[in-house]
């Protein structure tokens, strides 16, 4: 028992002392006096594979900027699922373009993702607009041309309003997340307190 604490306390010692962890604690500290308005969803879907052809094609939405864990594939099963690859195909059929923005490193997500043959940029450093803006420039899309779909308010949906651009928030796909989002989580849930208490608890639906 003891030594599980131990390994426990050090993996969050690890985590908190990551250069990526410090950049998204200075990332907060520029986010305190942020508007609640800014956590807000435009939408808010069960699933990113909830987002047929014909409601993307409806809002004008030629390419969907995707997080990787826990909205496109679990952060524990890089392999995805049939229904992920079912709405791979049908939104390639229908000339939609799909790109990972992620803030993970380029391995990372170079592995999970090269089987589906998926454009991604990594180390995205959301909330920031590093990646959303990369993506943009890259794969030559205009803001009111993408969406943002992600499964965290605190780095996907904060990204995106700073991005100007629509934001999608998912249910994550696996209830346990990684040790990293687990930090983010704590935050995330006085902000959807806050949400509640001004607007109502945010509902999903089954798309947009």
């Amino acid at each position: 028992m003891r030594s599980g604490k131990f390994i426990l306390h050090l993996s969050f010692y690890i985590v908190r002392n990551h250069p990526f962890y410090a950049i998204l604690r200075e990332a907060h500290k520029l986010e305190k006096n942020v508007k609640i308005e800014n956590y807000m969803p435009d939408f808010a879907v069960e699933a990113v594979y909830d987002l047929t052809v014909e409601s993307l094609k409806k809002h004008g939405i030629k390419a969907v900027l995707v997080d990787l864990d826990n909205t496109l594939i679990a952060w524990n099963n890089p392999d995805g699922t049939p229904e992920m690859k079912q709405w791979l195909h049908d939104l390639r059929d229908a000339g939609i373009r799909i790109i990972v923005v992620s803030n993970n490193t380029k391995r990372r997500v170079r592995r999970a993702v090269e089987k589906f043959d998926i454009d991604y940029v990594y180390w995205s450093f959301k909330p920031f607009t590093f990646g959303i803006n990369r993506a943009l420039r890259l794969f030559h899309f205009e803001k009111k041309e993408v969406v943002m779909v992600g499964d965290q308010l605190m780095t996907d949906i904060r990204a995106a309003h700073r991005a100007g651009i629509r934001s999608i928030l998912v249910k994550p796909l696996v209830k346990h997340d990684s040790i990293k989002t687990q930090i983010n989580r704590a935050r995330e849930r006085r902000v959807l307190q806050k949400i509640a208490q001004k607007y109502g608890p945010i509902r999903y639906t089954k798309g947009i």
